[in-house]
């Protein structure tokens, strides 16, 4: 990967194509690789390597910014350019701030996110990983697909007044779906760390509900308790953290407007932004290069705080709003200038139970009748301010009586309102890192939830 030294040194070369008031570089890349399978066999393998350059000027109160993927001077002088002539053309915006100093943007506390073994895995690895993943689906006369990936990369982010941050992280992906005759099962774990992957145990689990749920009965939609484990956590709460950035309360098109402070959701639940927490993953420092803070979000179901950008939080500092919102200060939560998001939470830690936690087996034995779902998919937004949303269940859907599962269940469409969910919690389990198809990783617990609905079922 690229050296701090090399990466100063890019810098440097690009600052002298430039006249503009300021100038900054994101520079991002590295190695990624993935095997892919199918048909209880390896059909691809991939890799590359490369990085990307990203520069932004600011001109008389206009910025804007060009990206090129070589960092010889020539593309280096070209994407200057670019992104002086688009700044040339556009609107002054009096929200601009300069760019931060060293000492504005802060310090922000160390993380290892880079592990050598993962940063070593070959293809051969993959593959022998694949191999025992194969080995379960024969063994359960099933058939199985899926990605394993890998990855070592970097994030420079560096101005002209002095500024240099530099992330470095591993990653490694296991994404497993087993087939039998008429049922499926799934399995997706994410880690910096390739020792907190189980390729074997994951495709264990999948294969297993697989297994359990072949002929599916069909069991009339309607509202029942469920057992979410934390992929399908994952997928729901996703859909609202975006509101949770001062940007959307200001532009009112936050669920969260009018209802800072109240008590919205069930007093078990409490919600932190936190880039430190072990289980997470990313830069500690954000599109501007200010460090992130630790932020609660939520606190016992009540609606704390929100996360700010540099520009959002003066602007937020001067509306109506400022007074019920309390102190109000850059966060570190602000992405790369220009940009029409301004600032969201983006390193999620929802609490678990504490010495009362509950397992999936716990939650299970505890219900009367109700369902088990493994995870969600298609999931879209039907209200965004009440933040119902509507998808379906797959790959491991069960029913749920006398404290046991009692086989698979053909798979329901829902239309459920998160604040209704989060309201309805009866248990949670501790807290780990899960991995889901539709948001980002996150640090969730299982929940056991009372009258999720379920509105019809779907063809298969």
């Amino acid at each position: 990967m690229l050296s701090p030294d090399r990466i100063q040194e890019t810098f440097s070369r690009l600052q002298k194509f430039t006249s503009a008031d300021e100038v900054e570089a994101i520079i991002a890349g590295g190695h990624s690789a993935l095997t892919r399978f199918a048909n209880n066999t390896i059909h691809q393998n991939v890799a590359e390597e490369g990085y990307v350059i990203s520069i932004r000027v600011a001109l008389d109160g206009k910025t804007a910014r060009a990206t090129t993927n070589r960092l010889d001077d020539e593309s280096l002088k070209r994407a200057v350019q670019s992104a002086e002539q688009i700044a040339r053309v556009q609107e002054s915006d009096p929200d601009l701030l300069p760019a931060p100093s060293a000492a504005e943007a802060g310090k922000e506390n160390s993380v290892q996110r880079h592990f050598g073994a993962t940063a070593a895995i070959k293809p051969e690895d993959r593959a022998a990983a694949v191999e025992q993943i194969v080995s379960v689906a024969k063994q359960h006369k099933q058939t199985t697909a899926g990605v394993y990936s890998s990855s070592e990369s970097m994030e420079a982010l560096l101005n002209s007044r002095g500024l240099m941050k530099i992330h470095r992280q591993t990653s490694s992906e296991i994404s497993i779906t087993m087939l039998a005759s008429d049922s499926s099962g799934w399995q997706k774990a994410n880690s910096p760390n390739v020792s907190n992957l189980q390729p074997k145990r994951l495709a264990e689990i999948a294969a297993e509900k697989a297994s359990q749920s072949t002929h599916p009965r069909e069991v009339p939609p309607g509202k029942y308790t469920v057992v979410l484990e934390p992929a399908a956590v994952l997928d729901l709460l996703g859909f609202m953290f975006f509101d949770f950035g001062g940007t959307a309360l200001l532009e009112q098109r936050s669920f969260l407007n009018n209802r800072i402070g109240t008590r919205l959701f069930g007093e078990n639940i409490t919600i932190h932004d936190d880039a430190y927490h072990p289980f997470q993953s990313g830069a500690t420092f954000d599109g501007e290069g200010v460090g992130r803070q630790r932020v609660t979000l939520v606190d016992k179901g009540i609606v704390r705080s929100l996360v700010y950008s540099r520009a959002t939080a003066r602007k937020m500092q001067s509306s109506e709003l400022a007074a019920q919102l309390g102190k109000i200060d850059p966060t570190g939560h602000g992405f790369p200038l220009p940009n029409e998001i301004g600032d969201a939470p983006m390193n999620i830690v929802v609490e678990g139970g504490n010495h009362s936690a509950k397992s999936v087996n716990d939650m299970i034995t505890s219900t009367e009748r109700g369902i088990l779902v493994t995870r969600l998919w298609y999931i879209r937004e039907v209200d965004p301010y009440e933040k119902i949303l509507t998808g379906m269940t797959r790959d491991g859907t069960f029913l749920i009586e006398d404290g046991k599962l009692q086989g698979g269940v053909r798979n329901f469409r829902f239309n459920q309102s998160l604040i209704d969910m989060l309201q309805n919690v009866e248990m949670l389990s501790n807290s780990v890192r899960a991995s889901g198809e539709e948001s980002f990783d996150m640090v969730v617990p299982a929940m056991k939830v009372k009258n999720f609905n379920f509105t019809e079922l779907t063809k298969f």
